[in-house]
């Protein structure tokens, strides 16, 4: 799988694998207890891996596995990779919080121009907006980049836990 720096904050990807849900699920609920490089958690169909916490960085990646049963042989595996989700809940609220505050320039900027009156300070919080906004998408781009080594290595433990069950499986 490929994780290439496109316009994608949080990469996703899906694997169709032939067996049960539940052994694959069972499968990365063991290595809670083998390995301690990642924290495993599971919830139901859904595994996260994630970093300890002497490990993580501000931008630091957890990869969310969901494993869904097709049938009784097989299971679809969809991971997601993105930032600790109260990092993307700040990210996301920012976003807004600049939407809402470049939309009330906006007709403010307006307002001013269709009564004629001077609308520099208002267009100038307009562009402000744009810039902050422009400013969050290349800050999400740079910490996805400088992750990307992290979200290999969870990635890595993903396909080994896997072909540790296909081993098995043999």
């Amino acid at each position: 799988m490929p994780l290439s720096n496109d316009i994608v904050l949080r990469p996703r990807f899906k694997i169709e694998i032939p067996r049960n849900n539940k052994s694959v699920l069972s499968d990365f609920e063991n290595t809670k207890i083998t390995q301690s490089k990642f924290i495993v958690s599971r919830v139901d169909d859904h595994v996260f891996i994630r970093f300890p916490k002497h490990k993580q960085r501000f931008w630091s990646p957890q990869l969310h596995l969901q494993i869904n049963e097709i049938n009784k042989e097989s299971c679809m595996l969809r991971g997601l990779f993105g930032p600790n989700p109260t990092v993307w809940t700040l990210f996301i609220f920012l976003h807004f919080m600049i939407a809402v505050l470049f939309i009330a320039f906006g007709i403010w900027t307006y307002t001013k121009w269709s009564l004629n009156q001077n609308f520099v300070l208002q267009i100038s919080l307009t562009i402000l907006m744009i810039t902050i906004w422009i400013a969050l998408y290349f800050a999400g781009s740079i910490g996805k980049a400088s992750s990307t080594s992290e979200m290999r290595l969870l990635n890595n433990f993903m396909y080994q836990v896997l072909e540790k069950e296909k081993r098995l499986n043999n």
